[in-house]
Parts: structure tokens; C-alpha cells; sequence
């Protein structure tokens, strides 16, 4: 029987070579799998040279394309894919949580990498594991792998990830950015669920009023213009509104040229109102208008207090310097203003200021956030306390979503019952007229 040279790494991580025999390359790769190895090559050894080479030819042609530079690299790196594309948030929080399992089980970094590989589902996934397990196996480190991939691999996990290396603590502070990654989700999912109900009923608003102003409202436009013939004193104003704004939703459905058109306009002032809403003079202006907005305004602190105290809290529990720390967790907030906010307490904390000074003297930031991190940085346990001021504020997110849910709720719907309301009132005041003629 033929023997094979190959190369593996056994259960332990640990680089192993040497010679099988077995009746084919598959039946050699099985039994070294059998044994537990991850084959990395399997050669045949041959009686000549070319047999060896005939076999690796196509392993060596794509490395020799890649130190080249030719077509095999360009294609390559036309497949790169970004966040969305090859891995979701949820998929990243699985990934990070059996990362760190495999890491506290005993398992070498690699060796975890591999596993990953062979167990992930998504292909476009896999594709950037194998990237990240290739750049641990030349030499360097997985943070280095992870600045890459900027799209899936955000700065904060970079940093948390870099730090770990930096002190031998990767595992814990995995665990850390998993249960990080697992509230923040919980959070937006909150938020996002809350909104559910309110979009539904404003959808079912609109649909309810176009539909009784084409279809319905014409029904009775002919009775009330035998009405006005007859002698009547016209039509009330209510009425024409409503017979005017039918007429006019009807030109607009019933004609494909005109449908098309609003429908554009429509989308061009969407467009546009998201181009305005992401310069710098439509953040200033849309997020000072939320900032003012009762209820929301304090769902927005909230959110925004929250994630920033979540991620400066784990960020220096994990060991990364507080000035650091600070850029990672500003950059992540959503709102421009208390983006600011946290730019400024970060410039005085770099001229030696304590971080609760500056938050005492901006409104934006809650009195018991400036309190709580004066005890931390007096007692020395600040990351503790910033990770307990978060779980605070998550129950605070929780009490705001309802309430906020239980004003909007009633509201949209005394706005649904006032419009249908209008409508049907409208159309009955001519009815009314009529009775009223005929009784004379």
C-alpha cells in the first residue's frame, strides 16, 4: 500500500508530521481524523519527485498566486464580504460566547479557530474564520487578524481583544465582550419590539383612509351633487374637504403615471430627508429636537448613558487605559451632543481631571451617574461601578419602553377614531341636509 507524508495538529493544538499508509489520500485523512488530528497536508510519497508534486500542484499554484500578487488574490479579495453580508449580531455574540468556552476548556487560540471552522454553518462566515485562523498560524496575533475585518470586528472588540493578549487574560475578556454583546442586543431588541405596535397601527391609519377616500367617499359624491341641484344650499365645508381630498388621492392611485410620480417624490423626499439627517447640521438639528421631546428625551439618556457606561466599564475592567477606553466607548454613542459631551470629559481627564468633574458640570448627564462615578473613582472600583450603573439603566430602559408604549398606544388611536371619525361625519351631513329639506 501507498505511504503519505502529512502535516496535522492533534487535540492539544500541537503541531505534528510524519508518514501513514492507507489505499488512498481519503483513506489516509480519515484516519488521521480518527485519531483525532486536524490535517492541514497529505502528500504521497512517490518514487519520484513528481508524483509528490502532482498531488500538492494545486495547493502550491494558489500560494504561489497569492506571494505574486496575480488573478487568484484579486478574486479573493472580490469575495471579501462586510458586517450583514457574512455574519449578523447574533451571529457575532454565538461566535464570541463559544470562543470563550473553548478558550476556558484548555484549548489553544488556534485550535479553538479551527473548530469554529468546521462547525460554522454560514459559508461567507467560515471564509473570514479561515482568514483569522491563517493569520494566527503565520505568526500573528488574533487582534491583528481582527483589524481586518473592520465591518464584523468593531474597535471595541479589537481593543477588549488586544488587551486580553497584552495581559494573558483572553478568555476572560471574551466572556466579558459576550456578555456585553448579549445585554446590549437584549437592549436594542427592547427598543425595536416597542416600536412594533405604533408602526402597525399608523400603517393601518393610512391604509383605512385611502381606501374610504377612493372607493367609499365616491359612492355618495353623486347624491350630494343631485343634492346641491335640487335647490340645496350646497354641500358643507367638512364635506368638500373630503370629497376634494378624494378626488385627489383618486387621481393619484387610479393613474399609473401619476402613482409612479408620487411614489418617486415620495422616495426622493425620503432619501433626502436621511441625506439631511446624516450631515452635520441634520444630526445637530434632529437630535437637539429628540433631546427636547418629553418622554423620549429620557428613553434617549437612557439608551445613550447605558451603552456608553457598558462599554467604558468593561473596556477598562479588561485592562485598557481609561483615555483609550474613553475614544471606544464616545465613538459608539449615537446622539451628536452627547457625543460632545463625552468628548469634553474626555479632554478633562486627559489634563488631569477627575471623570465625574466634568459630568457635574453638563446638564446631559444624569446626577446619579456623576455621583456613582465620584464613589468608584474614590474607592478605586470604577469599571465595577460603571457595569453597575448600566444594569441600572437597563431596568430604567425597561420602565421607559413601557411607558412610553402606554402613551403612544392611546394616542394613535384617538388620531385613527378623530381622521375616520371626520370622514364619516362628513359624509353623513349632507344626508342630514337632505332629510331635513324633505321634512320641510
Amino acid at each position: 500500500m501507498p505511504k503519505f507524508r502529512y502535516s496535522a495538529i492533534d487535540a492539544e493544538g500541537n503541531q505534528k508530521s510524519g508518514k501513514i499508509t492507507a489505499s488512498s489520500e481519503e483513506d489516509a485523512q480519515e484516519k488521521l481524523e480518527s485519531r483525532g488530528f486536524f490535517v492541514q497536508e497529505i502528500i504521497l510519497e512517490a518514487r519520484g519527485a513528481k508524483a509528490s508534486l502532482t498531488k500538492d500542484v494545486h495547493r502550491r499554484s494558489q500560494d504561489f498566486a497569492e506571494e505574486a500578487g496575480e488573478q487568484f488574490d484579486k478574486k479573493k479579495k472580490k469575495k471579501r464580504v462586510g458586517f450583514g453580508k457574512a455574519i449578523n449580531r447574533q451571529g457575532l455574540t454565538t461566535f464570541t460566547r463559544q470562543m470563550a468556552t473553548l478558550l476556558n476548556a484548555g484549548l489553544p487560540l488556534l485550535r479553538s479557530l479551527e473548530v469554529m471552522i468546521r462547525q460554522q454553518q454560514n459559508p461567507a462566515f467560515r471564509e473570514v474564520l479561515e482568514e483569522l485562523a491563517e493569520n494566527v498560524r503565520s505568526g500573528n496575533s488574533f487582534s491583528e487578524g481582527l483589524e481586518t475585518r473592520p465591518k464584523i470586528f468593531d474597535n471595541l472588540f479589537t481593543n477588549m481583544v488586544r488587551a486580553g493578549e497584552a495581559g494573558g487574560v483572553l478568555e476572560t475578556v471574551l466572556d466579558r465582550l459576550a456578555n456585553f454583546m448579549e445585554k446590549a442586543e437584549k437592549t436594542r431588541k427592547k427598543v425595536k419590539s416597542a416600536m412594533v405596535y405604533p408602526t402597525v397601527v399608523v400603517f393601518v391609519a393610512i391604509a383605512v383612509v385611502i381606501v374610504l377616500m377612493i372607493f367609499v367617499v365616491p359612492q355618495f359624491e353623486s347624491i350630494f351633487n343631485d343634492f346641491a341641484d335640487d335647490g340645496g344650499q350646497g354641500m358643507p365645508l367638512p364635506t368638500q374637504i373630503v370629497i376634494n381630498t378624494s378626488k385627489f388621492l383618486a387621481g393619484i392611485f387610479m393613474n399609473p403615471f401619476k402613482l409612479l410620480l408620487f411614489a418617486g417624490t415620495l422616495a426622493g423626499g425620503f432619501f433626502g430627508f436621511r441625506l439631511f439627517a446624516k450631515s452635520h447640521a441634520g444630526k445637530n438639528i434632529l437630535h437637539r429636537i429628540v433631546i427636547l421631546m418629553p418622554k423620549i428625551s429620557d428613553m434617549v439618556q437612557l439608551v445613550n448613558m447605558a451603552r456608553f457606561t457598558r462599554t467604558f466599564g468593561t473596556l477598562m475592567d479588561s485592562g485598557v487605559p481609561i483615555l483609550q477606553a474613553m475614544t471606544i466607548s464616545t465613538d459608539i454613542i449615537n446622539n451628536v451632543h452627547y457625543k460632545n459631551s463625552l468628548v469634553n470629559v474626555h479632554d478633562a481627564v486627559r489634563d488631569g481631571e477627575p471623570v465625574n468633574a466634568p459630568m457635574l458640570r453638563d446638564t446631559l448627564f444624569p446626577p446619579m451617574l456623576s455621583s456613582m462615578v465620584e464613589v468608584g473613582e474614590e474607592t478605586g472600583q470604577l469599571p465595577e461601578m460603571l457595569n453597575k450603573i448600566a444594569d441600572n439603566y437597563d431596568e430604567d430602559i425597561d420602565n421607559a419602553v413601557n411607558a412610553i408604549t402606554s402613551v403612544i398606544e392611546p394616542i394613535l388611536i384617538v388620531f385613527l377614531a378623530v381622521v375616520v371619525g371626520f370622514i364619516v361625519i362628513s359624509l353623513f351631513l349632507p344626508i342630514i341636509g337632505i332629510m331635513q329639506n324633505m321634512g320641510a
